[in-house]
């Protein structure tokens, strides 16, 4: 085992390197900007382009900011639900909250026929998405904590999460089947995730779930450690399971519901990264985990927005196509390469 000298050395090497793919990100795209052209926007507001310096200020970095908060939420909440249920396959959506954000999303764009006038208005503004992604997971969130407190297993509450999605899913489908192509094109362009469509007002506000949901999951990192060894252990050391596992859930849910409302559902990124940062820093102890999987996270987020962005041309590629193509052959070729999960 790697010494705690060994770990931090591993966490700043980490934090550099997000710090140099933020740089990246924020100097490619469409628009080729000269690299000192950007530094000068970010740290003296007086570029030599009016034009350089809104697209940097109002376009790029509202977008990293987004990549590293979405990147970096969803690999902590799949790593909160892969120690909670024990299972290497748990991710963030397994609670069933993004299906509960897509069904909102999916009454507001395929079933706008069932509102009035005003309340049309209303839910086709900016923010209508993100309300009914909002409602939507709320109302999941609510149905899965009343299940965690009359039920004591936890796989049991793993199984209602996954028939939850079930469920959203089917009335999703139901709905896309009766809806015209525009409108289903619409929800089908929602589904594909985009960190490009954010204001500076919306990344504050996912900033402060952001917080809230990462404060709860390091008020917890105690707990999660003694969850390694099996609930049994757990209590035998005084860890009350029922409001723990309401808090994990809490985290889980104020991560990956925000994220979802605001970025759309991401795939990928909260299964893999727990694993492979447990590749690349073989701990269990989430005293270091944790940390390095925030970090992760806002890497490879920060990556996959870099390839879909195609620098250079004016094409954008969906988020949640690259995400998956980047990472899963990279989380099979680092399983393959160590034949065993970290887990």
């Amino acid at each position: 085992m790697q010494s705690t000298r060994t770990y931090k050395i591993s966490l700043f090497v980490l934090f550099l390197a997000m710090v140099a793919v933020w740089f990246l990100n924020i100097s490619l795209g469409s628009v080729s900007i000269p690299f000192r052209e950007v530094i000068a926007a970010l740290f003296t507001a007086e570029g030599s382009k009016e034009s350089w310096q809104y697209i940097i200020m109002d376009y790029r970095m509202p977008k990293a900011m987004t990549s590293v908060l979405a990147g970096s939420g969803l690999a902590v909440s799949g790593m909160l639900m892969q120690t909670m249920f024990r299972n290497p396959l748990a991710g963030p959506y397994v609670l069933g909250l993004s299906s509960g954000a897509s069904l909102g999303v999916a009454l507001v764009l395929m079933g706008a026929s069932m509102f009035g006038g005003i309340a049309s208005g209303i839910l086709f503004s900016s923010w209508g998405l993100v309300i009914a992604s909002s409602i939507g997971s709320l109302l999941v969130l609510l149905a899965v904590m009343l299940a965690s407190i009359r039920l004591k297993d936890t796989m049991a509450i793993l199984i209602i999460g996954l028939m939850f999605a079930s469920l959203s899913s089917a009335v999703v489908s139901v709905l896309a089947y009766f809806s015209p192509a525009a409108q289903l094109q619409q929800y089908v362009f929602w589904s594909y995730g985009s960190v490009g469509d954010l204001s500076w007002n919306e990344v504050g506000i996912l900033s402060f779930f952001w917080f809230l949901g990462t404060g709860i999951a390091i008020f917890s990192i105690k707990n999660l450690n003694s969850l390694l060894l099996g609930e049994q252990y757990a209590k035998s050391l005084g860890m009350n399971i029922g409001k723990n596992r309401a808090l994990l859930i809490i985290s889980t849910s104020l991560l990956a519901g925000s994220i979802t409302a605001f970025a759309g559902p991401i795939a990928f990124i909260g299964l893999a990264v727990p694993h492979l940062i447990r590749q690349v820093i073989p701990v269990n102890d989430h005293r270091i985990l944790l940390p390095a999987v925030i970090l992760g996270g806002a890497i490879l987020m920060l990556l996959c927005d870099i390839v879909a962005q195609l620098p250079g041309s004016g094409h954008t590629l969906p988020i949640n196509a690259i995400t998956s193509l980047v990472g899963a052959p990279v989380v099979i070729w680092l399983l393959v390469r160590k034949r065993k999960f970290l887990f």
